[in-house]
């Protein structure tokens, strides 16, 4: 596949549909997880045709890499109004609205059903390299505006290839660059050195595995962050401490104190979010967690009786570490759109105008504005980073502000701007926000025969099976 064109049946003016008519290009979006499916079916509703360019074998891949984790999101939460039409015409029959599915049943049982639906408008094993306006390099000004662009992308067996696009919706997410341990934005002192490297991860440990029970069961392991994934990783190594003597957990914090780390509790609007934090709580209460707080990581030294240490900052040391999870956030890998003028705040990596409603030193994930097109519109004309990644360093992202974006999106590129500029989302309150959840009690209802929405009667461990990010993705964290 050197290129793709699709005819287009859109008659509005704007700069996707000038383009579109000039060289039947499609929309390119990049990225076939929740947000990238969504923002090619909305495209399809405005007359617009998508093309999906998606690195890996499958729709979700990045979501399936987390399948362990429950979502702290009822099922009404995480479908898109959009693909729901799109699927009940094809006879789809919806999940349990009430129902929180892990990231495996959201891949199973949505995304790729939604993928199936938009055929072979999605293309798998395509890794985009690169974008830029047909013919011209970042600093070209003459008839820019009047060019399409050029998606430049790698196939499975090596090959490079080039598509022309109308306009292009990136939503590749950040899932593959989890931030690293160093306190300073940079890999910790001996991070990446082979021998730590080996023991180090960034994902919630999934105890229903064998191998993750080898890997955590017995043993001493540090856990980096103060979101939910942090705290999904310690409520399932506090369980997996039930069952396998010897397994400890200690959990570093950057903070001062534990403060709002738990979450918003039984005041949470996300019932499964709230019991994770105050389940991490008992755990803490029930001395499987040792908490470490005011430590900013250094380096990571390895020790001569195989163990590894974290080396603080202050000097502290927290020794005797036979594995170490960070899980400190993620961060987005803006260098595909190098060629291109985007608009990016210096802090956030997010786009200006959206930067301000996202900056976790104000908001949680309620208090951030329901947002669209004019906030994520960039210098360069016909260009949308939308999802996990428009988000940039910021953990506040949950699937139904990224579906609200791509509807926006989609309307602005169609060239209906009211509709682009209409608000159609409000998001629940909370005090802190992530994206993965443990919830023993994943049916509303049963959630209520235990002792109200939000969290047990009495203080117990979260049950873990398979379950144990993000939205994808969900995998979110404060520091």
């Amino acid at each position: 596949m050197t290129s793709t064109t699709h005819a287009l049946t859109d008659t509005t003016t704007d700069t996707a549909t000038s383009a579109s008519r000039r060289t039947g290009a499609a929309v390119a979006v990049i990225g076939a997880g929740p947000i990238g499916l969504a923002a090619a079916v909305h495209l399809l509703e405005r007359g617009l045709e998508p093309i999906v360019l998606e690195r890996g074998d499958r729709a979700g891949v990045s979501v399936a890499s987390w399948g362990h984790v429950r979502l702290f999101s009822r099922w009404s939460e995480l479908i898109d109004p959009a693909a729901r039409r799109l699927l009940s015409s094809r006879g789809w029959v919806e999940p349990e609205a009430n129902h929180y599915p892990t990231g495996a049943e959201w891949a199973d049982e949505y995304l790729r059903p939604l993928a199936d639906a938009l055929g072979d408008r999605v293309h798998y094993e395509t890794t985009v390299t690169g974008v830029a306006r047909q013919g011209r390099d970042r600093v070209v000004d003459s008839g820019r505006e009047e060019q399409p662009f050029t998606v430049h992308v790698r196939h499975a067996d090596g090959r490079a290839g080039r598509v022309t696009a109308a306009a292009v919706v990136d939503a590749s997410g950040t899932w593959t660059r989890p931030n690293p341990l160093g306190s300073d934005g940079y890999p910790a002192d001996g991070e990446r050195e082979p021998d730590v490297a080996a023991h180090v991860s960034y994902r919630v440990p999934d105890v229903g595995t064998a191998d993750d029970v080898a890997r955590f069961g017995g043993r001493r392991t540090a856990v980096v962050g103060s979101g939910h994934s942090a705290l999904a990783a310690l409520v399932a190594l506090a369980t997996l401490a039930e069952k396998v003597a010897g397994t400890k957990a200690v959990w570093v914090l950057r903070r001062g104190v534990v403060g709002s780390a738990y979450g918003g509790g039984d005041a949470d609007q996300l019932p499964a979010r709230g019991a994770l934090g105050l389940r991490a709580r008992d755990a803490v209460a029930a001395g499987h967690i040792e908490v470490v707080t005011g430590f900013r990581t250094l380096a990571v030294e390895p020790v001569a009786d195989g163990t590894l240490a974290l080396v603080g900052e202050d000097g502290r040391r927290v020794d005797g570490l036979d594995e170490v999870v960070g899980l400190t956030g993620f961060r987005p890998d803006h260098s595909i759109m190098s060629e291109l003028r985007l608009r990016l705040d210096d802090r956030l990596e997010a786009p200006v105008g959206l930067a301000p409603l996202i900056d976790p030193n104000v908001h949680s994930c309620g208090t951030v504005y329901p947002h669209g097109a004019g906030e994520l519109a960039h210098d360069e004309q016909g260009v949308f980073v939308v999802g996990m990644k428009a988000y940039g360093r910021a953990p506040t992202f949950l699937a139904l502000t990224g579906y609200e974006q791509v509807r926006s999106v989609a309307a602005a590129l169609a060239g209906d701007h009211e509709a682009a500029s209409r608000v159609e989302l409000t998001l629940p309150e909370t005090g802190v926000c992530g994206g993965a959840g443990l919830f023993d009690a994943p049916d509303a209802t049963k959630a209520e025969a235990v002792g109200g929405c939000c969290a047990p009667a009495a203080p117990q461990l979260v049950q873990i099976g398979a379950p144990s990010d993000s939205v994808g993705a969900c995998g979110t964290t404060g520091c």
